[in-house]
């Protein structure tokens, strides 16, 4: 899987660089299948929209790989041949794709304090790359996270691997042939990839050199589309990830029936992920979650509308804005504790959003109540503004306190 690592560093009363880093990594064995292909010059390109957070967004690469763990999309050199000649990419030129222009600057210095900035891993939707998630990455290291955006190899229509290799898509025949148990294995390896790169960046010897900067105790994750599947089991299985987005994926892996204490938001387009919708995985978890969560569709919307492609299919950035909003709201609300009143209802700004379900609880988590007094010794420090296990929050100038919500751990 490849990793692209995004971040930016907000201290207070500083101004600190952001660093967007790329990490490759794949499990031991995973083949070369073909050359690079040649690139053309595009003729025109696209610009994402420019982040709205005050940090700026750089670029470093490197290379991870899973030596513990087999690739279990690894082919036969037939099989490899006959997926190859069967795989075609249409409806967008892939010189629009690779002419992007992007707001990340290559090479830059990790920049903040140790333990101090919240991470968020991204996972793409089914055949599509990290980069297809860029605009939200940015949008997010801008605003003072690490971003983690991964490659998954052979999940991906074509993944470019070291020494010119170029990794196809093997797992598109399995999910053809039998989505559901296709789709299923491809969760379970997705969860896999996550903890693996988790491992790497949070372990007693990290692989990057910023990764002491991130605070282990305030990790979220965001999927599309079978990225957004991903995110709940890996929520499941992996306790580190305090949090989670997803953005139009059917859940193949459903939620065990003990449920998902953790804060999730259900991100759908469409008729299909309205509740009672064709797509019935996602009621069946919705009553599952028993944390803080909210159900929300965007009106007029696509599968394609929380990626970057729709600014090549639409010639617009708003849904990509929508999806920005309302994903950076979340990861401020759990992993920050700001008080997002996006999340509470319809907006005038955003009127083609629409709130399916909400949660139940009373209780507001990232809404603290200041305590009535503060002791010298109770001070906070300025850069532990984030919530505590029991229920206490830590901001910049006060001390809050909260009661926890029902099935909060």
């Amino acid at each position: 899987m490849q990793i692209t690592i995004t971040r930016g560093a907000g201290v207070a009363g500083t101004v600190t660089t952001g660093l967007l880093v790329l990490l490759t990594a794949v499990p031991a064995g995973a083949a070369a299948t073909s050359p690079a292909p040649a690139v053309t010059a595009p003729a025109t390109s696209v610009t994402l929209p420019a982040p709205t957070g005050y940090q700026p967004v750089g670029t470093v690469s490197l290379h991870l790989v899973d030596r513990g763990r087999p690739d279990p999309w690894a082919p036969t050199d037939a099989e490899a041949k006959a997926l190859l000649e069967g795989q075609k990419i249409t409806g967008v030129p892939s010189e629009a794709v690779s002419g992007t222009r992007t707001h990340a600057v290559s090479g830059a210095r990790p920049a903040g304090r140790r333990g101090t900035l919240p991470l968020v891993v991204l996972s793409p939707g089914f055949t599509m790359s990290r980069t297809s998630l860029t605009a939200l990455a940015e949008e997010l290291a801008s605003r003072g996270y690490v971003v983690a955006g991964i490659d998954h190899v052979h999940e991906s229509y074509g993944t470019t691997l070291p020494g010119g290799r170029f990794a196809r898509c093997v797992a598109c025949k399995e999910l053809e042939a039998d989505p559901m148990t296709g789709g299923a294995k491809v969760v379970r390896g997705r969860q896999a990839d996550v903890s693996f790169v988790l491992d790497r960046l949070l372990g007693r010897h990290p692989v990057w050199k910023g990764a002491r900067l991130i605070d282990p105790s305030r990790v979220g994750m965001a999927g599309h589309s079978i990225g957004g599947a991903s995110t709940s089991w890996t929520m499941v299985k992996d306790r580190r990830v305090r949090a989670g987005v997803n953005m139009d994926g059917t859940s193949f892996v459903p939620v065990p029936e003990q449920g998902l204490k953790r804060p999730f938001m259900l991100m759908g387009a469409g008729d299909e992920h309205e509740p009672g919708g064709k797509d019935t995985t996602w009621g069946r978890d919705w009553a599952r979650m028993t944390g803080w969560k909210r159900w929300i569709t965007l009106e007029g919307g696509d599968h394609g509308s929380f990626t970057d492609y729709a600014m090549m299919t639409k010639q617009s950035a708003r849904e990509l804005e929508v999806t920005r909003a309302y994903v950076a709201a979340f990861m401020d609300r759990h992993l920050r504790g700001d008080d997002e009143q996006l999340l509470d209802g319809p907006s005038e700004t955003y009127p083609e959003v629409k709130f399916r379900e909400v949660s139940p609880h009373a209780c507001r988590p990232g809404r603290p109540t200041p305590t009535s007094s503060m002791s010298r010794s109770q001070a906070p420090s300025p850069q532990h503004h984030h919530p505590h296990r029991r229920g206490r929050w830590r901001i910049p100038g006060r001390q809050c306190q909260r009661r926890p919500c029902e099935g909060e751990p």
